[in-house]
């Protein structure tokens, strides 16, 4: 490692925020804003560093503990970096909007600050146990946030949250501590470092070597690694844990849990599953996209039947990252030398679910965000039916909110689109069946989000809502940046693609199915 090490400062910036914060009583929030301002301002310095072949920038690498094949390892590329300013963003959105937190703000700011040092981590390292260190570290932060925090069953809510991502965790565990010894010979020891292990899987000495060991048990080291994953995205059947979580969970914890933690989900994905057990999960390529396509189509269908707004975009978000699994699961396909054009297809998938990666981070961050102002405006409603005709007193908060409603929607124009797009793009290629089916997710998701519109939004206004206050200048100064940026990357997604194609184009090469 050589000059600043950026990508540590970055990680322990948000940790010296919590620490001030935990001490700072009733100006707790102010401490959050600036410290998650200032480590957007150093995400986005990060993702102006990265080298332009796709390869691993800002490395920093030290021995930590050789013997257990443990190092101090980071480094970003463009999807770790573009995860690090998803996470910057959405934290500072959150803090922006728990503007009502009284009951100990100085805790509470404290573990949003180490949940996003967590997330920093988890983007960062490139060590398993580094990596696996950081994994749980989030996980603490959030479940005292939805227990002390949530709504009235936010104990049960928190403890399956835990569970299911322990359980999780667990099976990582399980199953890296297996390659650990199938990866130590007599002259060295074995090897936890993500690269290296990619770079034996990408020969197929990784396998050979776990054979040698354990005989064939590598595919199911590639199922509980996938299960791992699978509880945080979360995939079906493993999102039970999801619906309890975002409704009892307060809103701007909420914000977290789908437009960051999650991601932690898929980029475990594309980081670590599919360069170490590729051809696995290629071999079981079938089965998942049926998991997958269920995961589109079953999200939107449960969305459709939710009468909670909270409810709704929680399944709209499983819908969504169900795009992502399908994008994923579709590309792991033997490549055909030669075949340029599966290649091509392959590109699109991969650019298409790193970018819905961010957009479905940022919007669904909004929508919750949303969310919380109309529960403050009415005194905690959030039911569909308890709304109506809000554009008459409320024109802005109905402009911006619609926004980001189309957004999620996939209006061309707005960035929901671009990554939906290129996902469909590549997978109907690469697996025709499973995108077409597919489709059905995108159409009814198109109604679940223009009935939210019909009847939060037009017809008759509530007696209760007959009062309901526009946003105010502050909401309005806070909200736009958020709702200029679906619009730029609608318009301009190369201003992100241009940086992440190395990246995808790097990880295609190395990549064995």
């Amino acid at each position: 490692m050589s000059g600043i090490p950026v990508l540590t400062l970055l990680t322990v910036l948000p940790l010296l925020g919590a620490a001030i914060a935990l001490f700072a009583g009733r100006h707790a929030r102010a401490v959050a804003i600036w410290t998650t301002g200032l480590s957007l301002a150093l995400a986005l310095f990060v993702w102006t560093q990265l080298p332009v072949d796709g390869t691993m920038g800002l490395v920093e690498q030290h021995a930590w503990a050789p013997s257990l094949g443990i190092d101090y390892h980071l480094g970003v590329d463009g999807l770790g970096a573009l995860m690090l300013v998803l996470s910057a963003i959405v934290t500072l959105m959150s803090v922006d909007a728990a503007h009502r937190v009284h009951h100990q703000p100085g805790l509470y700011f404290g573990l949003v600050l180490v949940l996003e040092s967590g997330l920093f981590g988890s983007f960062t390292a490139l060590n398993f146990f580094h990596w696996f260190l950081f994994w749980e570290l989030s996980l603490i932060p959030a479940f005292f946030l939805i227990k002390l925090w949530g709504g009235a069953r936010r104990g049960p809510a928190a403890t399956q949250f835990f569970v299911y991502t322990m359980v999780g965790s667990v099976a990582l565990l399980v199953a890296f501590l297996a390659v650990f010894v199938a990866t130590k010979t007599a002259d060295s020891p074995g090897s936890m470092n993500f690269d290296r292990l990619a770079f034996l899987a990408s020969t197929g000495t990784l396998e050979s070597m776990v054979t040698a060991h354990f005989g064939p048990v590598m595919i199911w080291l590639a199922i509980g690694v996938l299960a791992g994953f699978a509880v945080k995205v979360p995939m079906f059947p493993f999102h039970t844990w999801l619906l309890a979580a975002y409704a009892e969970a307060p809103s701007p914890v909420t914000m977290l849990l789908t437009g960051a933690m999650s991601k932690m989900g898929v980029y475990g994905l594309l980081r670590i599953a599919l360069p170490l057990f590729g051809h696995q999960i290629a071999q079981m390529r079938t089965p998942l996209l049926v998991l997958a396509v269920a995961t589109v189509v079953m999200g939107a269908w449960a969305a459709a039947a939710q009468k909670d707004l909270k409810r709704v975009f929680a399944y709209s978000s499983v819908n969504h990252l169900g795009y992502c699994l399908l994008g994923i699961f579709a590309l792991a396909v033997p490549f055909a030398a030669g075949d340029t054009g599966q290649l091509a297809s392959q590109s699109a998938a991969l650019n298409g679910v790193i970018l819905q990666m961010f957009n479905h981070g940022v919007t669904a961050a909004a929508l919750f965000w949303f969310v919380a102002i109309l529960q403050q405006r009415t005194g905690g409603h959030r039911g569909i039916d308890q709304f109506g005709g809000l554009r008459k007193p409320a024109p802005v908060l109905a402009g911006l909110m619609g926004i980001a409603l189309f957004s999620s929607l996939g209006l061309p124009g707005l960035n929901g689109f671009v990554g939906e797009f290129l996902i469909f793009r590549g997978v109907f290629s690469l697996a025709w069946v499973a995108s077409t089916v597919s489709i059905l997710g995108l159409l009814v998701t198109a109604a679940v989000i223009l009935t939210v519109i019909q009847k939060v939004f037009s017809g008759p206004v509530p007696v209760h809502c007959e009062g309901f206050p526009d946003l105010h200048h502050g909401e309005r100064l806070a909200l736009a940046p958020v709702i200029g940026l679906m619009l730029l990357i609608g318009l301009l997604p190369q201003l992100i693609l241009d940086s992440v194609n190395p990246t995808v184009q790097n990880l295609l090469a190395h990549w064995r199915f």
